[in-house]
């Protein structure tokens, strides 16, 4: 099997379509999480996630894009309603995906850090696993990874990932030693991929999972186009051509990490 860790197939890009993506999916063993952004793409990887007895699961969360002082489509955090939500679906089994990004916004950091510590207590509350997102400032000037490793420090989450990573090795075995799992896209097929393919290649697959970030990331040979989540297999082809290992031994070993970060046995 393969388990594709962070999709959306709740955003609107996919409307209409999701279940036709979804058999899809399930006619090959792809299991995947579909991960909220607000609280009304939460509410819909909620009700897909609802459809299915086995592999669509679900996470709830604000991304730190759209906290409030951001100037995307802000709203606020109140984690009574995403409560609600993980008490009446099952198949919730994350919180986020929440974090800190400079890319889009500097101007709200102290909010972005409050609402991401308050998803943290959330995942502890109700022991769920923490989905991460972290994006450096645009000029290089803001490192959010150096932020979220010290609020993770002191707050300490059940289990977490950090999504899409795209950081240093260094920073890479920082979160590991906090018992974290690291996640890797498409982009790591991409020509330019560089030190990233060095990080993929050096860290222990024990604590590696793959993901889409399905519709967006396509990876090679689908650069620039819509992403599915099929597509995770061309993430775990490069992990094992990285590091000499067959398709199958990655496919199984990052299947088996995000069944435990989930806590799905």
């Amino acid at each position: 099997m393969l388990f594709d860790s962070h999709c959306h197939l709740n955003f609107d890009a996919f409307a209409g379509r999701w279940r036709a993506v979804i058999a899809d999916c399930q006619a090959q063993n792809v299991w995947l999480m579909n991960v909220g952004a607000q609280f009304e793409t939460s509410r819909r990887a909620a009700a897909i996630a609802s459809a299915y007895p086995r592999g669509v699961y679900a996470s709830v969360g604000l991304h730190p894009i759209h906290v409030p002082g951001s100037a995307s489509h802000p709203e606020p955090f109140d984690p009574g309603p995403y409560r609600a939500l993980i008490a009446a679906t099952p198949n919730i089994r994350a919180v986020g995906e929440t974090g800190i990004d400079f890319f889009h916004d500097t101007g709200n950091f102290a909010k972005q850090r409050a609402v991401f510590i308050e998803h943290i207590n959330l995942a502890k509350e109700l022991d769920r696993a923490l989905i991460v997102h972290s994006r450096n400032s645009r000029d290089g000037s803001r490192n959010a990874y150096q932020e979220i490793l010290t609020i993770l420090k002191n707050e300490q989450p059940p289990r977490a990932v950090i999504h899409c990573f795209g950081g240093t090795r260094s920073e890479a075995e920082a979160f590991l030693a906090l018992g974290l799992y690291v996640g890797f896209t498409g982009i790591v097929t991409f020509k330019n991929a560089g030190p990233l393919a060095e990080v993929v290649a050096a860290l222990p697959l024990e604590r590696i999972v793959i993901e889409t970030d399905a519709p967006y990331l396509a990876p090679e040979p689908y650069r620039g186009q819509e992403n599915q989540p099929l597509y995770v297999r061309f993430v775990a082809q490069k992990i094992a051509d990285l590091r000499g290992l067959s398709f199958d031994a990655v496919a199984d070993q990052t299947s088996r990490n995000a069944i435990t970060l989930y806590k799905l046995t």
